[in-house]
């Protein structure tokens, strides 16, 4: 898969695959080519060159709109909005949606359901926007550094909750700079350096001779050293 932004090119040659009810985690350095390749997965973003299947279907078609969830790294478009009213809404644009009030209580959000998305700290944003990617029941979730702005509690808590969907037959594609992370989650890691594919392997394979953050070092490059 390519992708090209006027003359930044940012996926270049990308290709990787998730397995059904598995954890795959895709970590890389800013600007490696994440976010837009999940935003490629999602239909959010159209690909120059290359082909995606998402459940066998195309991205952005019904049959796979209606099977993903994404959780953004921001959804300033929610900013207004009381959290626990937003999941409400966002339970009424689903078939068969999970209670709101049950992601409510799973994921601690009660104490500030009444306040603006806008005034949550990062931590509480990120439990609502996995929230509102969960409610529709989805068979393959997008999460965008799920855990970024959590405190160690609320991050070990959405830990469970990730391999609870695992065990539920959802499959999990998430991606993390958190190397711990990647290593107590994921069944297989995807390492991409900028567009394309670095190294993969499961967790065991890759550090079977090192720690997961040296594979990462050795594979990837320092776009601030790149600029300079």
């Amino acid at each position: 898969m390519r992708v090209t932004f006027g003359h930044l090119t940012a996926l270049d040659g990308l290709s990787l695959s998730a397995a059904t009810s598995a954890i795959t985690a895709v970590l890389g350095p800013n600007g490696a080519g994440k976010t837009t390749m999940m935003r490629c997965c999602t239909a959010l973003v159209s690909p120059d060159s290359g082909r995606i299947d998402v459940l066998g279907h195309a991205p952005g078609s019904p049959q796979a709109a209606a099977a993903t969830g994404l959780m953004p790294q921001s959804a300033g478009a929610w900013s207004g909005i009381r959290a626990g009213e937003l999941l409400h809404y966002m339970a009424g644009l689903h078939a068969n949606p999970i209670d709101p009030d049950l992601l409510i209580d799973a994921l601690a959000i009660a104490p500030f359901a009444h306040t603006t998305y806008r005034h949550l700290s990062g931590g509480q944003q990120q439990a609502v926007n996995l929230a509102a990617a969960l409610i529709g029941r989805p068979q393959l979730v997008f999460l965008d550094e799920p855990t970024s702005g959590m405190d160690p509690h609320a991050r070990h808590h959405t830990w469970d909750i990730i391999e609870q969907m695992r065990h539920d037959g959802v499959s999990v594609v998430l991606t993390t700079h958190a190397m711990d992370e990647a290593q107590h989650l994921a069944d297989h890691v995807w390492i991409v350096d900028q567009g394309k594919v670095a190294v993969h392997g499961t967790v065991a394979d890759l550090t079977a001779e090192a720690s997961l953050e040296d594979v990462f070092l050795t594979h990837t490059s320092d776009r601030a050293a790149r600029e300079n």
